[in-house]
Parts: C-alpha cells; structure tokens; sequence
C-alpha cells in the first residue's frame, strides 16, 4: 500500500478511534504514541545483480508502560502528527507504508497495513507481517553468479577432491619431469 492510498483512507474516518491489530485479537494499547515518520529510500542490489530503489514510509507506535487513556487517538490526531511531519518533511505519496511496533511480548517488527475495518466509533489496521523474498527468481532469472549460471538457493555443486601424487624421489631433479 502506498503512502498516499494510507494517508486517504485516514482522511475518509477523522473523527473514528485509530486502533492497530497486530496479531488476531491482539491490539496496540491504547494509550499508544506516534513518536516518528521516517521516510527511508532503500537502494540495494539483489542476488542477481541487479540494482534495485524504492522508499518506504514507517510509523513507528510506541506504548508507554503505564496506561494513559482508555480510548485511542482519533484519526485526526494521528492526521495531525502526519501534517506536522509533512511541513518539515515531505513524504513521498507512492512510498510502501510500514508500520514499526513491538511490545513486551511482541518482538518490534515492521508490518504492512492490512484490511482497515470502520466498526461503530473504531477504525482499525489490521498489520500484516513483513516477508522476505528473492527478487531474481521472482524474475525468473537466476540469482547466482556462477559460470553455469546456477541459483544460489540451488543445492551447491559436488565439489572434485584433488589427487596427490607422490613421487618416488625426494626431490626434483633437473630432467626429471616432475616440474
């Protein structure tokens, strides 16, 4: 999802209560705080060579360790922590958006937004975890460098043990063929 179908869909629901599902039936508390909006270009080059550049947009939730309300911000708010990012910081519409939370029993991890759910006076984000991939072969291209060309995810080449030779001299003499 990019940023700017992100920040959209918060605009359409100001006055609901922003609430984050991290795990099925589990919630970001609700006394959470946006403590940042970083905007990350990412340049990289993959397995195959092959460079690659995007940007990604991250919220980062924190939750204090002791409750400070029993209702979440509402969208508003949350709209206003991101205008008031947006004037020192433009944020680049078609970036992918992340969300940056961990708890004492949730290991911090940066999620995808998911399905968004408007129930009565609450809009939540259902988070959907992160994933890991290997952009060559989603190209159907081969990942490795090898002169066969082969994948670095296929089973590694047998490789060929060396024969010692002995030799019935101690030593080379000239003449001798031995080097």
């Amino acid at each position: 999802m990019t940023w700017g179908d992100f920040k959209s869909t918060l605009e359409q629901n100001p006055d609901l209560h922003l609430q984050f599902q991290y795990e099925e039936g589990k919630f970001v508390d609700s006394s959470y705080h946006i403590t940042e909006i970083k905007q990350a270009p990412i340049v990289s080059v993959d397995c195959g060579g092959v460079m690659n550049s995007w940007t990604e947009i991250i919220v980062q939730l924190w939750e204090p360790s002791v409750k400070e309300v029993d209702r979440s911000m509402k969208v508003g708010k949350a709209l206003k922590i991101v205008n008031l990012v947006e004037k020192t910081l433009p944020l680049n519409p078609d970036a992918t958006v992340k969300v940056e939370f961990g708890n004492s029993k949730f290991d911090t991890r940066q999620m995808y937004p998911g399905e968004f759910v408007a129930d009565g006076e609450t809009f939540t984000v259902n988070l959907v975890p992160d994933f890991t991939q290997c952009k060559a072969l989603t190209r159907n291209q081969s990942c490795g460098t090898t002169a066969t060309e082969a994948s670095c995810c296929a089973p590694a080449p047998v490789k060929q043990e060396l024969e010692l030779v002995a030799s019935e001299a101690a030593c080379c003499e000239p003449g001798s063929g031995c080097c």
